[in-house]
């Protein structure tokens, strides 16, 4: 395993108190970064710091990212806490109802654009404002391979996943001129507490189309986001990394 210095670096990692964002947690934390976990679920929160504790400075937030101010406020504590937000890893999402477009509940569309992409606008802005004004900074926007290729009866995830791509290659292209690197991954699926928002034949559908025959592992996400938010990631920007086992077509 490549082990990156994060010594001296604050991180934020949305979604931290499991699946993806805590495995992302975890090898920060092994790189010596101290590491903010925001996540709405307050006892998920306590058991992942109890459990990350062992390998460096753990900060936990229950944070609900669709409510600006709450972001905010996150935002200004972990700041006072650390001193700095040097890497952000928004990787909070939900999957949504599986269901064809033409039934799809419209309560269940804004929900979901709402958690996926509305709340990726939000943590991107406070934090990237902090990272503007110091000239430094990392961020992953955890999106998906729904978002490039449109998963059939994930409409709303497929969609917001697609509005995190495109927000990334703006962002990136807004602070180029700095030293901050604003990069998505497009994972296929991970088999974590996501899949228990899915129908099974959705589940079955993501797997036949991953050449690999697998799903992805979450510490190999955690493997490409450690390269895209340590300091030698100095070039790349506003880009797109797919960890797709071979589905992707672009």
């Amino acid at each position: 395993m490549n082990q990156y210095d994060f010594s001296k670096r604050g991180a934020v990692v949305t979604g931290g108190a499991q699946g993806i964002g805590y495995a992302v947690a975890e090898r920060l934390l092994q790189g010596g970064a101290c590491v903010a976990l925001w996540d709405r679920d307050e006892a998920a929160l306590a058991a992942a710091k109890q459990s990350l504790a062992q390998f460096g400075d753990v900060a936990t937030f229950a944070v609900d990212i669709t409510q600006r101010d709450a972001v905010q406020q996150a935002t200004d504590a972990t700041v006072a806490r650390f001193g700095a937000i040097d890497m952000l890893v928004h990787s909070a999402g939900v999957a949504g109802a599986n269901a064809p477009l033409a039934d799809y509940a419209p309560e269940e569309w804004a929900r979901v654009i709402d958690v996926d992409l509305n709340a990726t606008f939000h943590v991107n802005q406070a934090v990237v404002k902090t990272m503007i004004a110091r000239g430094y900074g990392r961020i992953v926007n955890i999106a998906s391979i729904a978002g490039k290729e449109g998963n059939p009866n994930a409409s709303a995830y497929s969609a917001a996943k697609a509005g995190v791509i495109a927000l990334t290659k703006s962002l990136g292209k807004e602070t180029a001129a700095l030293d901050i690197a604003v990069n998505a991954i497009t994972p296929a699926a991970a088999r974590t507490k996501i899949f228990d928002q899915m129908a099974q034949q959705h589940i079955d559908y993501m797997l036949s189309k991953i050449p690999r025959g697998r799903f992805v592992e979450v510490r190999e996400i955690a493997s490409m986001v450690a390269w895209l938010v340590s300091e030698e990631n100095s070039f790349t920007t506003g880009a797109v990394f797919d960890l797709s086992g071979g589905r992707a077509t672009y």
